[in-house]
């Protein structure tokens, strides 16, 4: 005889099934008749549901990329410490800077700027060139600077907003607003995902805190809840509440599921709303990480070699764990994955000098970069794959006066770097002027960077919009231009 709860539950998939054939006609064949008559929407909008909002979608035109690894720096990297060697400010280090510098500019901390008059300050950091391109690096990143033959670097990057926390937002959704939909939101609805075990927009953390902003910087906005950043822990459980109780057994789980998603599709067809095919897709999703989640983060199967290439210290979670598991998740298909790491601040106060704080956040992630590189590019998978580095903004010449000498925040120029993926290997892409104040060649704002980042994955950034309030909204909002000469 049949346990009560298990008759309840086939009773209850039995319910739910008819009426959701019911409302829809005989079947998928129903739905695709009813899409040509009155609330046939609502039919496809269940058919659709039931083959996942990450199925694989042509792009616009072929691509470059198929996957993207953003290492995101959070709090801004000093580019002057780092990739832009400036020896005319070393020549004026403690002069004060030319008053048609500042003539209406803003910077975050004005007092701690200019209560004494801004000074520039020339870094102490030596750099020597390296490759055949010849590319200047600074002596904080020995392991890069021997990939920087797979770099493009662009020094001549500017954004809009000076504050960590919008500017973070503007270098993810193109907006300083809240509620627009983050970069890796906008691909995954733009051409989905090959994986489908896996979400298609991942996050990993590492650092001593999460970046400003928080969940913000990979929510999806007003696009479906299913395209927003997933947060994946690199050791434990890879997501909290994942795991099924004990006492619950497998087959129990599977038919709660199933009788959740009928009672789903119900209600899915008789209001057609699309985050409903979001909340079925995500208990899909869920059940089938149960299995997948646990494989990815155990890294028990990789080569001794590998783990020391990576810097990965055994059980202990670091940005270069992180690294490996950005490269084990696009081995996966899954579409876009970033990596956060913090504190790149650079102010001068307690654990944000420049000269112990810089160098140390630099060794936390120097050799987990070169080895992704290299990594990707053994396995054959860095030509389809745009990895990007770089923060929120970058930092000033001028030197800033808090306990020890720091660099305020500085939106006109700063350094990012691009590998794989179709852009231009072993080149640098930008110059600033002789201080490193502002962009003097080839100027890459955030919405061009975008621009191209679309446009490598196959997708035309004033194509790729959504309708919200009456209005058609994309990335790059009204402006955005291609950066040619980054790509290959």
């Amino acid at each position: 005889m049949r346990a009560p709860e298990t008759a309840m539950d086939e009773r209850l998939q039995f319910l739910t099934r008819r009426h959701f054939f019911s409302r829809c006609g005989m079947g998928l064949g129903g739905i695709a008749l009813s899409s040509l008559m009155d609330g046939g929407s609502r039919c496809q909008a269940a058919a659709s549901a039931s083959t996942g909002p990450f199925v694989p979608k042509p792009a616009h035109h072929p691509a470059r990329a198929k996957n993207v690894i953003h290492l995101f720096m959070a709090g801004g990297p000093s580019q002057l410490e780092l990739w832009d060697y400036k020896p005319k400010l070393i020549e004026l280090n403690g002069q004060a800077i030319p008053d048609s510098y500042l003539k209406g500019k803003r910077f975050a901390f004005m007092d701690s700027s200019f209560k004494v008059r801004s000074t520039l300050l020339g870094t102490r950091r030596k750099f020597s060139r390296h490759g055949q391109s010849g590319t200047w690096v600074s002596e904080l990143f020995p392991h890069m600077a021997s990939r920087v033959d797979d770099l493009t670097l662009v020094k001549s990057c500017a954004t809009n907003l000076f504050n960590h926390a919008p500017a973070k937002l503007f270098m993810n959704t193109g907006s300083g607003q809240f509620g627009r939909p983050s970069m890796g939101s906008w691909v995954t609805y733009g051409i989905g995902s090959e994986s489908r075990d896996l979400p298609g927009f991942v996050v990993l953390q590492s650092g001593p805190r999460g970046p400003r902003g928080g969940a913000v910087n990979w929510a999806s906005g007003f696009l479906p809840t299913t395209y927003q950043g997933v947060p994946l822990r690199s050791s434990g459980d890879p997501i909290l509440n994942l795991r099924t109780p004990d006492e619950i057994s497998a087959t129990r789980q599977h038919r709660t599921i199933e009788a959740v998603r009928g009672m789903n599709l119900v209600r899915l067809v008789e209001t057609g709303d699309p985050e409903i095919s979001t909340r079925i897709a995500a208990y899909e999703m869920a059940y089938r990480m149960q299995s997948s989640a646990p494989e990815l983060i155990d890294i028990s199967g990789e080569s001794q070699a590998t783990l020391a290439r990576y810097g990965i210290e055994e059980d202990k979670p670091s940005f270069a764990r992180n690294c490996l598991l950005a490269r084990r998740l696009v081995e996966r298909g899954v579409r876009f994955v970033q990596l956060y790491h913090a504190n790149w601040d650079s102010h001068g106060g307690p654990g944000e000098t420049l000269e112990t704080d810089l160098e140390k956040v630099c060794r936390d992630v120097d050799q987990g970069c070169a080895a992704l590189v290299q990594d990707l590019k053994s396995r054959g998978l860095l030509e389809d794959t745009l990895v990007i580095w770089g923060g929120e903004f970058g930092r000033t010449p001028m030197g800033e006066s808090r306990e020890k000498t720091g660099r305020n925040h500085h939106v006109d120029a700063f350094s990012m770097w691009f590998a794989g993926g179709g852009v231009k290997a072993g080149t640098v892409l930008g110059e600033t002027d002789e201080l490193g104040f502002g962009v003097v060649a080839d100027p890459a704002h955030v919405h061009d960077l975008h621009a191209t980042i679309l446009h490598l994955l196959g997708l035309d950034h004033k194509k790729l919009t959504f309708r919200f309030q009456g209005r058609d909204f994309r990335l790059t909002d009204v402006e955005g231009e291609l950066l040619t000469k980054l790509m290959a």
